[in-house]
């Protein structure tokens, strides 16, 4: 079952997701102006600052840095997985398959792959979700799965 999620979707509880859930983000479109900006703070690479320079490199053409588009990828999964009390991660794996470019509007689908209750800790568990940030054409410029820390319900308050 997919979700569309936004900021007015309902919070969801570590009894509330199963295996297979999916939830879909709004979408993101990326510009040259922001690749170069987070550039120049974050990573200050020829391939993300300057078009010209980034056609003689590996990417041919100008790229976000991986790490932008985890921070777009963040930003749209507080937008669309609506889990209490935040998504807190607590490791996990990333890979850039394909570079982000200047005009790519990026959606995240992210499926819950696996829902663990604490056998020492009853007020939570351990919940893996794969984020696949996609272009408008479908291609993956990001993959991440990661292990999130999801609270109960009785936890934060609330009564099922």
């Amino acid at each position: 079952m997919a979700h569309d999620s936004g900021m007015t979707a309902d919070k969801v509880y570590l009894e509330d997701l199963s295996e297979g859930m999916v939830y879909q983000s709004p979408e993101y479109t990326v510009d040259a102006a922001q690749i170069q900006a987070f550039a120049r703070e974050f990573d200050p690479q020829p391939f993300h600052l300057d078009d010209d320079t980034a056609r003689g490199t590996f990417f041919g053409g100008l790229a976000a840095s991986g790490w932008h588009t985890a921070a777009i990828t963040m930003n749209l999964l507080v937008r669309s997985l609506p889990l209490a009390g935040g998504i807190i991660g607590t490791g996990g794996e990333i890979a850039w398959p394909r570079p982000t470019r200047p005009g790519d509007v990026l959606r995240v689908v992210s499926t819950v792959l696996s829902v663990v209750p604490s056998g020492s800790k009853p007020d939570r568990g351990i919940v893996t979700v794969q984020s696949e940030t996609t272009n408008q054409r479908g291609d993956v410029c990001q993959r991440l799965v990661a292990r999130l820390l999801v609270f109960r319900r009785a936890v934060l308050g609330q009564r099922a």
